[in-house]
């Protein structure tokens, strides 16, 4: 009787999974996934998030559509904060999230209605250099410079590296940018330092750069002065890192938090609450996404080096992101209040 009964549930625990996977995909089968962008269009986060879309879908059970939308606004939190309260919390919908989202509710508490780390994070495409850089033209060339003078620098909403970052710096280090917000996305800011209008951009991912203007490196138009990751990318060896001119120990734990988004570079989330099973398949189909031979070669035409994070990784460092002590989020905080 005992090996009947063993029998028996060794019998279903093999089937659940199969019937997991059979009612996953009877649920998307004939339906419309919606991939929701948390910027403008035309920018890295955009480019990026299009090209998963055009491949993701392959390798969901049942085969659903997807399609992008973009709902640029608040640095992503508007997004946010309407899919954590009103979803849809089926599975039909998921985001691709500025960075700077998981901390956003320790760093902008008015503004972040949501719990980063009851998000479902789904996996990020790359870990990412971000780096800030100056127009030729300009009178900062240099950390050194930039301890000395200011640069103007172009930028959309807080929320982003290209506020954050340097705001932070300038706080913690003593660096002179002078962020301009309010532009759209990067391609706007891009062309107003063409005009002139700014000198460069004061954190930005390397790739956006290498995808958006490659001529720009190419004529050397323009000058990385630092880059924000934790250690430096060899494709920059000459350009030092913020973290490394960190004076404390203090320092350098404000930096690490404001930082540790580019561990997780462009990272993609569902709203709570959508059935763990459901969860589970977007999961596995982000991760064979990100090894499909198509979505390869437009990642190769988009210039994005692939260095995927599964999204039980992300999640794990979110939950750790949420835990930062007090006293540090406190001190990241009074610098994202600087002008």
């Amino acid at each position: 009787m005992r090996f009947v009964h063993g029998l028996i549930l060794a019998v279903a625990c093999a089937a659940a999974p199969a019937y997991a996977e059979d009612e996953v995909a009877a649920f998307y089968r004939g339906k419309q996934l919606r991939l929701v962008v948390g910027t403008g269009a035309g920018g890295g986060y955009d480019l990026f998030a299009r090209a998963v879309a055009r491949h993701i879908g392959t390798h969901i059970p049942g085969n659903p559509s997807v399609i992008v939308q973009n709902q640029a606004g608040a640095g992503g939190l508007l997004m946010a904060n309407q899919l954590y309260s009103l979803g849809p919390k089926d599975g039909t919908v998921i985001a691709a999230a500025v960075n700077g989202l998981p901390t956003a509710p320790l760093l902008e508490p008015a503004g972040a209605r949501f719990d980063a780390a009851r998000l479902n994070w789904i996996g990020s495409t790359n870990r990412e250099t971000y780096v800030a850089f100056a127009w030729h033209a300009a009178p900062v060339q240099s950390v050194a410079d930039l301890m000395q003078r200011q640069l103007i620098v172009g930028a959309t909403a807080a929320g982003t590296t290209l506020v954050d970052f340097p705001l932070v710096t300038n706080k913690i280090l003593g660096t002179k940018f002078k962020v301009v917000r309010g532009y759209d996305a990067t391609p706007q800011i891009n062309l107003a330092i063409e005009r002139g209008e700014v000198e460069g951009i004061g954190g930005i991912g390397w790739q956006s750069i290498k995808t958006q203007v490659p001529q720009w490196i190419a004529a050397r138009k323009i000058t990385v002065i630092a880059q924000y990751g934790f250690k430096r990318d060899a494709e920059l060896a000459d350009a030092p890192t913020m973290l490394e001119l960190g004076r404390t120990d203090a320092d350098r734990a404000a930096l690490t938090m404001m930082f540790a988004r580019t561990e997780y570079g462009r990272p993609y989330f569902a709203p709570p609450e959508v059935p763990p099973a459901r969860i589970e398949a977007l999961r596995r189909a982000f991760d064979a996404t990100m090894h499909d031979a198509d979505f390869m070669a437009d990642a190769a035409q988009l210039q994005l080096e692939l260095s995927p994070m599964r999204g039980e990784e992300v999640q794990a460092l979110v939950g750790k992101l949420a835990q930062t002590p007090p006293e540090i989020v406190a001190r990241v905080r009074a610098a994202l209040e600087g002008p």
